[in-house]
Order: C-alpha cells, then sequence, then structure tokens
C-alpha cells in the first residue's frame, strides 16, 4: 500500500469524465470535470491526464484509479471493450502512467461503485456485498468475504445480462431475455411508451405531464408521477421492481451476499422501487423460511461512487 493517503479517482463515462482527490475515509477533497471526447482515444487519454495533473498540483497524490464502463482484464491494465467509448484492446494503464507519471489502475465502472459503497457506504458493514446499479441498463459488482470478485477474465458481474427469460426482448447486449431488457430504466419508459401509444387510459395523466409527446415520457417523470399517486406510474415501478428482485433472488442462490445494495437513477424512486424488489426477493429467495434473507438497501454514494471506489483500489 501506498505511503500516502491521498488517491485520484476518475469516473470516465460517455458523455463526462471526473476526477477527484479522495482521502482514506472515502471524503473527496476536490473534485473536476470535462467533457467526454469519446470517440477519440488520444482526446480521452489527453483529458484524463488534464484532470490528474491540475489535481496533483495542488494535492500530493500517490496513485490514481480510472473506472471506466467496459470490459476491462484481470491485471486491471488493458480495457478490452468499452460500449460508449473509442477504446478497444488498449493498454490504459500504460499509456496513462507514461502521461502522468504516476502508479496508475483501471477498473470496470461498476466494480469500481461497488467498492466504494462496500468500503464508505452502503455495504461497509458486511464482508460479502452486492451492489446493483439501475439506469439506463443493469450493472453491479460482487464483493466475496471482503475481496473485489473480478472473474478469471475480469469480466465478473455483468448481471444485467443474465437471462431472465429465453428468447425474450432483444438486449442492446445481442441476447434475448436478459434481466437488463425488464428491470432497467429503459424497460420502464419502454413500457410506460408503449401503453401511451397504444391509448391506455392508464397512461393519460403521464400524456398529460407531457402535453400528450410520448417521446418525452421519462424515468424521472415516472417517479414524480408515482410520488404523486399516480396508479400507473407506481404499478410501472412495482413491476420494475419484481423483475429486480426475481434476478437479485437468483444471484443469492449463487452468491448468498449479506447485503444488497440498489444504485443508478431509478434508485431515486427509493421505496417506490425497493418495496417491491424486497418482496419479489423474498417470495423467491431460494429456502425461503429456512434461512436468512439478506437485506436490501438504497446504495449510499449516489454517482461519486465510482470515483470513490476507484481511488480506493488504486490505493490499495
Amino acid at each position: 500500500m501506498n505511503s500516502s493517503p491521498l488517491s485520484c479517482g476518475i469516473d470516465v463515462g460517455g458523455t463526462k469524465i471526473a476526477g477527484g482527490v479522495v482521502d482514506t475515509h472515502g471524503r473527496i477533497l476536490e473534485e473536476l470535470k470535462v467533457q467526454s471526447p469519446a470517440e477519440d482515444v488520444e482526446a480521452i487519454e489527453e483529458a484524463i491526464a488534464s484532470l490528474v495533473i491540475a489535481l496533483a498540483s495542488r494535492h500530493e497524490i500517490a496513485c490514481v484509479g480510472i473506472g471506466a464502463a467496459g470490459y476491462v482484464d484481470s491485471g486491471r491494465a488493458h480495457v478490452l471493450f468499452a460500449p460508449n467509448l473509442a477504446w478497444r484492446d488498449l493498454d490504459l494503464k500504460a499509456e496513462m502512467q507514461a502521461r502522468v507519471q504516476l502508479p496508475v489502475v483501471v477498473e470496470n465502472d461498476a466494480n469500481a461503485a461497488a467498492w466504494g459503497e462496500f468500503a464508505f457506504g452502503a455495504g461497509k458493514d458486511v464482508d460479502d456485498f452486492l451492489l446493483v446499479t439501475v439506469g439506463t441498463g443493469v450493472g453491479g459488482g460482487i464483493v466475496l468475504d471482503g475481496h473485489l470478485h473480478r472473474g478469471a477474465f475480469g469480466v465478473a458481474a455483468e448481471i444485467g445480462h443474465m437471462r431472465v427469460v429465453p428468447g425474450g426482448v432483444q438486449c442492446g447486449c445481442g441476447n434475448r431475455g436478459c434481466l437488463e431488457s425488464y428491470a432497467s430504466g429503459t424497460a420502464l419508459v419502454r413500457e410506460a411508451r408503449a401503453a401511451a401509444l397504444a391509448g391506455s387510459l392508464l397512461a393519460r395523466d403521464l400524456l398529460d405531464r407531457v402535453g400528450g409527446d410520448v417521446s418525452a415520457i421519462t424515468g424521472p417523470l415516472i417517479t414524480e408521477a408515482a410520488r404523486a399517486g399516480d396508479v400507473f406510474a407506481v404499478d410501472l415501478l412495482s413491476d420494475l421492481g419484481t423483475w429486480l428482485g426475481e434476478g437479485i433472488a437468483s444471484l443469492a442462490a449463487v452468491l448468498d451476499p449479506a447485503m444488497v445494495a440498489i444504485g443508478g437513477g431509478v434508485s431515486e424512486a427509493e421505496d417506490l422501487l425497493l418495496d417491491p424488489t424486497r418482496a419479489a426477493f423474498a417470495k423467491q429467495l431460494t429456502g425461503r423460511g429456512h434461512r436468512p434473507v439478506a437485506e436490501i438497501r438504497r446504495a449510499e454514494l449516489g454517482n461519486k461512487a465510482g470515483l470513490i471506489g476507484a481511488a480506493d483500489l488504486a490505493r490499495r
């Protein structure tokens, strides 16, 4: 472990790159953001380097952790594939170490977020922890016996691509029937818009909220309507939560986590999502009635989890 208590975490997304200085308690001392030039490999690296160099000019940083959406090899160096960035089989660790002259660790962004929540957030009081993120897609990370589980090839915990309906809805990954196709924000909006386009009276309140423009129905709008008591919006979130809970029950049969945290944008719905998730999980859990039931909580660190986790993993 590095002697300095400070490390730099970088969260690389398709639209923005965030960088922060993180101490040993998971506190962000300073944070900077730049736009993400997602289609230009050289420009992405230069943007990351500019953040690190700027932060290092004001803080004694010992190492850098980079969290990126995509497949990262088990050596935490090569980005094998990043769906929303121009990286393909890139030795990002070597490239960035040459640019910033600091030790660099590369991590999958969901793994980094899971570690952040495990070390400093919702999972800090357990050793076996599962993070499920529900946003545009479904992702997550796994911590077993206090260690981040990456898998033999570095691509474990692709939770959203566990198949739950053979031959089901087409998923962006190319397969059919993935959990992501039923339990994501994208699925939530798809179902709401389909009902509105079909002229369902159930969707009248949502349509009124967007002036009749079906394309303006979004996840946050559905959550807002549900909080205001719209029965259809509540049912949409309940259906999503049921899919999510059933998927988590299948994962629990294999992983047996003590704690499951739900993060991502859809988790803003709080108990409108979490209560049906908990109910479906308890109902479908293998051995129910004869085993402890893992607690399902909302994640605590929000969109800072990946940055914090990447920084802490680099330090370790």
